[in-house]
């Protein structure tokens, strides 16, 4: 029987983390203990720098909230094999919620796990019914590239040119947008497979209602870039930025439009900046894995107090969000590059339509 909904706030234990939690073992003295569980692969060397950014973010809300239950973090794990082990180990050392993993992978393996007794947040998302306490919250980049393709069709725009590389990830973005883009009714004037070689890009040309989608990297696009007519709307996903302090990079993606994270491009409002930053500061990549783990504990703290309905949308840090079915969507803002900096739309600079303007982030 799943337990029921854990009174957060009358929570005394102030939120504090266990590193590394022995997954096999109880607490010391034999009992358990109620907490949050994060679930991490914080020892892979693949993508242990991935894990430590979530956690990292976690704690820096979880920190701020003056009572709440503590939260244990188990790393030490392969989540290709064992995570739905650790996930019941967990559960028996007291865990009220769970919050991982965070590979596609390991979340596959847990959502094939029937018995999911308390609320968990899965930090990846995968097809297919999940169980009933069973959530899906990520970041998944062909999500922005089908948003990028509904972004253009309300622009009126009708045809597409898409320009890609041979990356899985390219091809998964260039799949994602075209899927999107054929469903909205649009059509694809162009496929083109950039190789460094330009000449491919040579007979490119303004055609009205025509829209440019990058499924590229910062680096491949800036090798792009000064092939595409100024004419001709070019998008992309935050894919393609690397961070304002790489302004000779956003200098060569000029004009460019990309959707990204708040926690990126919004640093001075005051509802993002209520949560510390990282110290020593992360990569642009890190930093949304960071916005992802701000968000993952505020999400885990409204399905503990049942207040999912009432509290959402929500404006996160890492992006507007909203619940379907059992997958919490991220809806990230919209900017441009501009003068060697990504910028809002309606910054004085920035002279393009405002079609997913910069938002007041509330925290709950």
């Amino acid at each position: 029987m799943p337990l029921p909904p854990a009174p957060v706030d009358e929570m005394l234990a102030p939120p504090a983390v266990v590193t590394e939690m022995p997954a096999p073992l109880l607490p010391s003295d034999g009992k358990a203990v109620p907490h949050i569980a994060l679930l991490l692969p914080l020892k892979s060397a693949v993508f242990g720098t991935s894990a430590d950014a979530v956690k990292q973010g976690f704690l820096a809300a979880a920190n701020l909230k003056q009572r709440g239950l503590p939260v244990r973090a188990y790393g030490d794990f392969d989540e290709n094999s064992s995570v739905v082990g650790v996930y019941r180990q967990a559960i028996a050392n007291g865990a009220l919620a769970v919050v991982g993993p965070l590979t596609r992978n390991g979340v596959t393996a847990l959502a094939a796990e029937k018995n999911i007794p308390v609320p968990t947040l899965a930090l990846n998302v995968v097809e297919g019914q999940a169980a009933q306490q069973l959530y899906f919250f990520g970041l998944a980049a062909e999500a922005e590239a089908r948003q990028v393709a509904k972004l253009g069709r309300r622009q009126g725009l009708n045809q597409a040119i898409v320009i890609a590389t041979r990356t899985q990830i390219s091809q998964r973005l260039q799949f994602a947008f075209e899927e999107e883009w054929h469903t909205s009714g649009g059509t694809i004037l162009r496929e083109i497979e950039f190789n460094d070689d330009p000449t491919v890009l040579a007979d490119l040309a303004y055609a009205p209602g025509t829209v440019v989608f990058l499924a590229a990297n910062a680096e491949k696009a800036r090798l792009i870039r000064p092939y595409l007519s100024n004419r001709l709307p070019v998008y992309s996903t935050s894919q393609i930025f690397v961070g304002n302090d790489k302004t000779l990079t956003n200098y060569d993606l000029s004009g460019i439009r990309f959707l990204d994270a708040p926690w990126l491009l919004q640093p001075d409002h005051p509802a993002v900046m209520i949560y510390p930053r990282a110290n020593p500061p992360l990569s642009a990549d890190r930093e949304r894995l960071y916005a992802l783990g701000i968000d993952a504990y505020r999400l885990i703290q409204l399905l503990l107090a049942n207040r999912v309905d009432t509290a959402l949308p929500m404006d996160g840090v890492s992006g507007n969000i909203k619940l379907q079915g059992h997958v919490f969507l991220r809806e990230p803002i919209l900017a441009v590059f501009q003068q060697g900096l990504a910028q809002l739309p309606d910054a004085p600079s920035a002279a393009v339509p405002e079609v997913f303007p910069g938002r007041i982030i509330s925290v709950p």
